[in-house]
């Protein structure tokens, strides 16, 4: 088992309430990640609705994050159905600078085949992008598509890879995916809220989920004590307090953030924000109540 394990939230786009990229918001929220004890930043995902922004936009955005963060930054926003396409994209992500390029395991298959072998596009993007990490996140939009362990023990022999946002919601699978992974740089992170300390516990390096951008130092309090008696009464929190991500995700987070004067909108180009109906406010209200009193317990 890890002794401190890492969190490595899924950065929002904070946009203006006219639909813009908000830069000045991002300069903040990065800093509240950073204030919360996160290791590192991941840009450019499901989170940052990278299926609604231009690769001009993705790419200044990753330039932006790594130039104003603290910690190491990856990222990915590769998202055309054209592989040409993205080998496109995923040249302009990784020329911002960042440490790391995370492939989005249903991009490298078409939806009709999902379980056609990722491996020869994942051998031709190591060719044609030299010279950085490389890592999976298995993003559930617009379809999921888990690797398989004879597909993450390849990519393990390739010496490329170092990252992988683990999506599978299964400790069972977990387990076997870390046992193909001991002793390799090739770490996994998981980003199911529910079974987080179980997985850490295994030896996974850490936590790379939604719940990130609600109550994150309850998560570093888990990462620095997975040994401790109450570290299992706070991951039952946790599960609960997990289920507000089912609600309006991403709105509620960003109306979570903008009511901590972090952000200045909940804007989303992903869905309406007006959805965020006065009952869904309150659920959010309450459960930063609930989570702030837990860490002041634990403090």
């Amino acid at each position: 088992m890890n002794e401190k394990g890492q969190l490595w939230p899924v950065m929002l786009t904070p946009f203006t309430k006219d639909g813009e990229v908000d830069y000045p918001a991002l300069e903040r929220l990065i800093d509240w990640y950073e204030q919360s004890g996160v290791d590192g930043l991941f840009a450019d995902c499901q989170s940052s609705e990278i299926f609604f922004l231009t690769l001009r936009e993705r790419t200044q955005l990753a330039a932006f994050v790594k130039s104003h963060a603290h910690v190491p930054v990856v990222a990915s926003g590769h998202v055309s159905a054209s592989f040409t396409d993205q080998l496109e994209e995923l040249r302009a992500i990784a020329s911002a600078g960042v440490d790391g390029l995370i492939l989005i395991t249903n991009r490298l298959v078409t939806a009709g085949a999902p379980y056609v072998s990722i491996l020869p596009r994942v051998k031709a993007i190591a060719r044609e992008i030299p010279d950085i990490p490389l890592g999976f996140y298995e993003c559930p939009y617009p379809f999921k598509r888990l690797i398989t362990l004879d597909e993450l023990a390849a990519c393990r022999d390739m010496d490329r890879f170092a990252f992988m946002k683990d999506t599978c919601c299964d400790i069972d699978t977990i387990e076997k995916r870390l046992s193909v992974l001991s002793g390799s740089p090739f770490r996994l992170y998981n980003a199911n809220a529910t079974t987080c300390l179980a997985s850490l516990r295994l030896g996974a390096a850490g936590f790379s989920g939604v719940m990130l951008n609600f109550h994150p130092r309850l998560y570093r309090w888990l990462m620095d004590h997975p040994t401790d008696p109450r570290a299992d009464l706070v991951q039952s929190f946790l599960t609960q307090f997990s289920l507000i991500e089912r609600q309006y995700y991403p709105v509620n987070a960003k109306h979570h953030l903008t009511q901590k004067g972090v952000l200045s909108s909940p804007f989303s180009r992903a869905i309406p924000m007006e959805g965020l109906t006065p009952t869904f406010q309150t659920e959010i209200s309450h459960l930063d109540t609930a989570a702030s009193y837990l860490l002041s317990q634990l403090s």
